[in-house]
């Protein structure tokens, strides 16, 4: 198995319709404690997003595409509740399996869940101070650009899209970093998959200046993890 070329075709278990239902929402609760350890949010919040949110000086709204379970987009709000921010969350996913999971966490203050993508919120007309993603861009292979576009019709601000940079050594670590928390879901088989299917930085930025250039920056904000960065045009 080679990791010098991105794997467009390999499929992960949890987008398949007829998967476990059990694995799969064992494994979108359990994203949380995964994204807290690897998914480089904290750094992503202080530097880049609660900067944003606070020189607004007035309440904001926030889109989390492809919010899955919910654990982000409810890290977020509790981050952004600590430090006196004014936020209206709203997280999205077409999949009303995962829809499902983040609807269960409760009431959340500020926090709003919906079963539905971004295209239909840019036909709604919908806009948002600032939009984010995680682990979503490796799903999309060859709606990226598209799905980016979209992105930026939503936001007034800024928008963030974090993902996994594809290694040999992201793939080794994880393979072994992973057994603790693996049993009952598809984090193993789904995680390496995942890798997989990621971009690396310099993939990642080509795909999208292509695109539309000189609209979009990737950064690396921490060890194994892309960035992309874009100013919405809402």
């Amino acid at each position: 198995m080679s990791l010098a070329v991105r794997d467009d075709e390999l499929a992960e278990i949890m987008d398949d319709p007829a998967c476990d239902g059990r694995m799969l929402e064992a494994t979108l609760r359990r994203f949380g404690t995964i994204n807290r350890l690897v998914s480089g949010w904290g750094a992503v919040y202080r530097l880049r997003l609660r900067p944003h949110l606070a020189e607004l000086g007035r309440p904001a709204r926030v889109l989390d595409i492809g919010s899955g379970g919910g654990d982000l987009i409810a890290r977020l709000a509790a981050a952004a509740q600590r430090d006196g921010l004014d936020v209206a969350w709203t997280g999205i996913d077409p999949d009303p399996r995962a829809h499902a999971v983040a609807a269960a966490r409760g009431p959340l203050p500020g926090v709003t869940f919906r079963c539905t993508d971004a295209a239909a919120l840019v036909h709604e007309g919908a806009t948002y101070d600032a939009v984010v993603s995680n682990h979503v861009l490796h799903h999309l292979g060859g709606s990226l650009p598209a799905f980016a576009d979209e992105s930026l019709a939503l936001s007034r601000g800024i928008v963030l899209h974090s993902d996994i940079a594809r290694s040999r050594r992201a793939y080794a670590l994880y393979a072994v970093g992973i057994t603790p928390f693996a049993p009952g879901t598809f984090l193993r088989t789904d995680g390496l998959r995942s890798i997989r299917r990621s971009y690396t930085r310099a993939e990642l930025a080509e795909t999208l200046q292509h695109a539309r250039p000189d609209a979009w920056t990737v950064e690396s904000p921490a060890p194994f993890r892309v960035l992309a960065i874009g100013r919405g045009r809402a």
